[in-house]
């Protein structure tokens, strides 16, 4: 062991785990460092993957050729596709986990992964010259070097957590704090600052009353996160389960407010908007008589269960009150309380949009550090962080996305452009073009170009080609194809849809709102022939190009002229201080920030649209 590596990652959480995945396959001699080989992949909140705009993200880590959708489902023990009674745009899939087996999964993953080393330490600094990262420095006293270092801290850095007034240093419960590289950074030129997330308890299913509760099962069918024919769900599928707050939990919640680190001043970083505790709910929403909880298994043989709603920092002894008086959980029994935690993070202004920071040269951050929150975030970022550490340590084209092509590319480029005032979370609606971001096109949209750089693998791509050109042939067949007049107006009476006047082309009919595919093929014999051979995944593609053709020609020509304000590149030394043209506001912006392109100015906040018609004209357009 030489300790000499071409990328070394930082932190085995989910940033780092792809991170270190995609830059080994790709060909890099890669080291991930992490303090306990026990906890890779830990699912440090809930143990859940997806979600709104969440689910996404997976899928195009998946159709890049990232381990996320992989893991996911393979320790699957529930599974739906959120929003469906929206439209295409809006469907999210998610999926519980087995917390165990999702980390089993990571390890075996790893274990088998060519030109990829892990090992067990704490690494307190960088090796830095001439503005360049050379390697690090453990805890054990070791240095190893490295072209490239890819940091995915997580919440470890200065961690400190939080249970009433009790105080633990750490970065995650029972797990020691990061120490020494902030102070690092900060006394390089870095910009530093602290954020605050949190856990509920998690309680004995045994002392549930699963009687009294809603039960919610997940969705049975074809629908997983990887688009690997390979990868299916192997799990006991389970139910996870529904309650409520009540007037009596506020109370016993509100007698603990003095002892809420919330309150009281104990914590002064800001927590994430979207995933409030239920203390901070009790107050803002002070008029709610209720508040949703939902109960999660974390594996299929656990009694854990997770209480997803009940995010809390006060005492124990409060926590346990108040969710003794919510229904079904009168007996309750914890394993352990919640707790909230505060670390430090960097403002992500500093970073190009490979992740790469502006001030050291092959240093990248990905994950938590630059004030996200979410796995799925983590992991999208720690993907785009390994692929660039790799191509600086080989040679190549930067990899980037545009806010066109994938969440991935919106949620960097909000980062880079916008910076962060909260832990950020991805929406559907921060992206403009999310008809054209779906999560049944991801494949679509980045499995070619992956596999260009070299990430996905020929099985993966074959799998896309095969799919793409049985996609094509089903719709020529459905534009093609005519109903006759008469032939299934009994039919389209019983559904609410009207009666054909003349023959008219399936994919006309497929137009119709009341109308689906599956549902013509029961009344269209020749269809339901046609359909014998064809997945399910890539009939609802399908269905969603010919039904949404209109918005999605649509959104393509609007993301053809942003990709045109993209291509407009900006010198890296343009001196925007000697434009007095340009607002104040707009030169201290873009002095600090420096974009590349008039495309990523017009996104920065505090720059105008005269701002941008300056620079048009200064850049000669």
């Amino acid at each position: 062991m030489d300790f000499k590596y071409d990328v070394i990652v930082v932190g085995a959480g989910h940033a780092g785990c792809e991170a270190a995945s995609a830059a080994a396959r790709m060909g890099s001699k890669t080291l991930l460092i992490t303090m306990d080989m026990n906890k890779i992949a830990q699912m440090s909140c809930n143990p859940a993957v997806g979600g709104i705009a969440k689910g996404q993200i997976v899928r195009e880590i998946d159709a890049l050729g990232g381990q996320m959708g992989i893991v996911t489902d393979r320790s699957a023990i529930q599974y739906r596709m959120l929003n469906q009674s929206k439209g295409a745009a809006m469907w999210s899939p998610r999926s519980q986990s087995d917390r165990k087996r999702f980390i089993e999964e990571w390890i075996k993953i790893l274990s088998h992964t060519d030109n990829l080393s892990i090992w067990q330490d704490t690494v307190t600094g960088l090796i830095i010259k001439d503005n360049k990262v050379c390697g690090v420095k453990t805890i054990l006293g070791i240095e190893m070097e490295a072209q490239a270092v890819v940091l995915t801290n997580g919440t470890f850095l200065n961690g400190l957590m939080h249970c009433g007034r009790t105080q633990t240093q750490g970065g995650r419960i029972s797990e020691p704090a990061s120490y020494g590289i902030t102070e690092q950074l900060v006394s390089l030129g870095f910009k530093s600052d602290r954020m605050k997330t949190g856990t509920p308890a998690r309680i004995d299913a045994r002392s549930i009353h699963f009687d009294e509760l809603i039960r919610q099962d997940g969705d049975n069918d074809w629908h997983q996160f990887s688009y690997l024919d390979t990868v299916h769900r192997q799990l006991k599928q389970m139910p996870c389960w529904i309650t409520y707050t009540n007037p009596d939990t506020h109370d016993a919640l509100r007698a603990g407010l003095a002892d809420s680190p919330l309150f009281n001043g104990q914590i002064k970083s800001i927590g994430p908007r979207y995933c409030p505790s239920i203390e901070t709910k009790i107050v803002t929403f002070a008029d709610k008589d209720a508040h949703q909880l939902f109960l999660e298994p974390e594996g299929v043989d656990s009694n854990e269960y997770y209480v997803n709603g009940f995010s809390s920092s006060l005492p124990w002894q409060v926590q346990l009150a108040g969710l003794k008086t919510v229904k079904g959980l009168e007996d309750v029994v914890m394993y352990r309380p919640g707790y909230a935690i505060e670390y430090d993070f960097f403002d992500p202004t500093q970073l190009y949009h490979t992740l790469e920071t502006k001030l050291i040269r092959n240093l990248f951050f990905a994950g938590q550090i630059n004030g996200t929150t979410g796995y799925e975030e983590a992991a999208g970022q720690g993907l785009v962080a390994g692929v660039n550490a790799h191509i600086n340590a080989h040679g190549g084209q930067p990899f980037t996305m545009g806010r066109n092509e994938s969440y991935i590319g919106v949620l960097i480029d909000d980062l880079v452009n916008k910076g962060v005032d909260e832990p950020y979370r991805m929406f559907t609606s921060r992206a403009e073009y999310r008809i054209l971001l779906r999560q049944d096109n991801a494949d679509e949209r980045l499995t070619a170009r992956s596999y260009e750089m070299g990430l996905a693998d020929k099985y993966r791509y074959n799998l896309f080609k095969q799919k793409q050109e049985k996609c094509a042939d089903f719709i020529e067949y459905m534009q093609q194809t005519t109903v006759r007049k008469g032939t299934i107006d009994g039919w389209l009476e019983s559904i609410g849809s009207s009666a054909l006047h003349e023959g008219c082309k399936i994919s006309d009919l497929v137009l119709r709102p009341q109308i689906s595919i599956k549902s013509l093929a029961e009344t269209v014999p020749e269809l339901k022939d046609k359909m014998e051979n064809i997945p399910d995944e890539c009939i609802e593609s399908c269905e969603i190009q010919v039904k949404y053709a209109g918005y999605i020609r649509r959104e393509q020509q609007e993301a053809a002229k942003l990709q045109r304000l993209e291509q407009i590149r900006i010198p890296d030394t343009f001196d925007y201080n000697s434009i007095q043209s340009l607002s104040t506001e707009a030169r201290q912006k873009l002095t600090r920030i420096r974009p590349r392109s008039i495309g990523e100015a017009q996104r920065i906040p505090g720059v105008s649209p005269n701002d941008i018609s300056v620079l048009l004209v200064l850049m000669g357009r």
